[in-house]
């Protein structure tokens, strides 16, 4: 842990972040002039401006290892965000597997002292945990805390989570299994409870639910949803920096409402780019009702703020996912894959120059096809591909340099949009 603590020393001192917070009585205090300003709700106009400048920063609180890239280029990412003016970090803590390390309180340590890192030089930034629809035995190896126990006011035990009770579930009679957390089991909604306030407790104030059709399939109603979605909201309006926490998640229904009300605050789906029929250079393109894209499909619902939307606000992710075995072999109607690849490596593949173009591309049509979508710009992601290994099996949006020798450097080009395209 005392390395981990001189890098977050290392990037006080030269990003010049002053050490001192705006407090009363050991509470932020937020400028409520500030066009970015929410306590315990959310205006619609405050969460687009959010989603203006919203990057997909995967695992930029996760410490990670010597041999894993968070080491060499951390303080580099951490420049990047600063100097294009990101103010929504999504995807930034999560685990897809290796959940046991939640446990380990120098691993939560990191992700805490790095948030108050970049709170120290902008206190409205948003950073994003994951709650994903994927659980592996490993959390079988991570204790349940008494608090868990006592917030469903049930017997406390000493044990471990289970990750078999999570993904059961009954079909045709027959017991199946999976990887997929149930959230009608109540295993599930212990884990969702316990990921919940172990994010919200170290600084963060979204989460993103990733599939959330397909955790809640045992659910229709939507009844167990709810309850535990309630249950963090109201530890968010407790304990929360703004007493409060944005929710989304993949939306294929294009929503995800009960009763009329959206149970989260806005809705989420890949890009699902297009291949250019006849292209030579396997050129992509945005286009409505391609694929199972939710342009102009985002439903109309009140949200969990109160604002009723005709059409509730949504972003859309380069999203990864992995290759086909043979990446190029032309147009396919029957997958999602841009000729052959998943949005971010199919991304990677092309030449810098094309890919400043295409961002470009891509945000202005997004803005004149359907103004409630919001592109959600990609600075860390993995890919997959040929081209993979040279980058350390990831994309990063950080100007190319010494300080990152594997960017691909569409930094400026995402500040430039964003300083010219936005008013805020």
């Amino acid at each position: 842990m005392g390395k981990l603590n001189l890098i977050i020393l290392f990037c006080l001192s030269i990003l010049g972040c002053n050490m001192n917070t705006t407090t009363e009585n050991g509470n932020e205090i937020f400028s409520k002039e500030s066009k970015y300003y929410f306590d315990g709700s959310i205006s619609r106009d405050v969460l687009e401006r959010y989603l203006d400048r919203s990057v997909t920063a995967g695992y930029f609180l996760v410490a990670g290892t010597p041999e894993r890239y968070e080491f060499p280029y951390r303080v580099d990412d951490i420049r990047m965000l600063r100097n294009i003016g990101a103010k929504f970090i999504g995807r930034s803590m999560y685990r897809w597997s290796e959940e046991s390390k939640l446990g380990d309180p120098a691993f939560i340590l990191y992700a805490k002292n790095l948030i108050e890192l970049m709170h120290r030089y902008d206190p409205e930034i948003i950073f994003q945990g994951c709650i994903f629809e994927s659980v592996s035995d490993d959390v079988n190896n991570l204790e349940i805390p008494a608090w868990v126990f006592e917030v469903f006011k049930l017997p406390v035990e000493k044990r471990n989570f289970n990750a078999a009770a999570m993904v059961n579930r009954t079909v045709d009679g027959k017991i199946m299994g999976g990887r997929c957390p149930m959230v009608n089991n109540l295993e599930t909604k212990l884990w969702f409870y316990y990921l919940g306030k172990t994010y919200i407790d170290i600084g963060i104030e979204a989460l993103h639910m990733g599939q959330v059709e397909h955790i809640g399939r045992d659910d229709p109603e939507k009844n167990n949803y709810k309850e535990v979605i309630d249950m963090i909201r109201a530890y968010a309006k407790d304990n929360a920096r703004r007493h409060y926490v944005l929710l989304d998640g993949h939306t294929p229904n294009h929503g995800f409402i009960k009763d009329g009300v959206s149970l989260l605050d806005f809705n989420s789906f890949p890009l699902r780019i297009k291949e250019v029929e006849g292209s030579t250079t396997l050129e992509g393109k945005l286009e409505v009702g391609n694929s199972d894209g939710l342009y102009q499909k985002s439903l109309g619902a009140i949200s969990p703020s109160g604002w009723k939307a005709e059409s509730m606000p949504y972003l859309v992710e380069f999203d990864n996912f992995g290759v086909r075995r043979n990446p190029s072999l032309g147009v396919s109607a029957n997958d999602h894959f841009i000729w052959g690849y998943d949005d971010i490596s199919w991304f990677a593949t092309r030449p810098e120059e094309e890919r400043n173009k295409w961002l470009w591309y891509a945000f202005d049509w997004l803005r004149e096809t359907d103004p409630n979508g919001h592109l959600q710009m990609c600075v860390t992601r993995m890919i997959s591909g040929p081209t993979a290994p040279e980058t350390l099996r990831s994309y990063f949006a950080n100007t190319k340099s010494i300080a990152c020798p594997v960017g691909y450097s569409q930094e400026e080009t995402i500040k430039e949009i964003w300083n010219t395209r936005l008013k805020h």
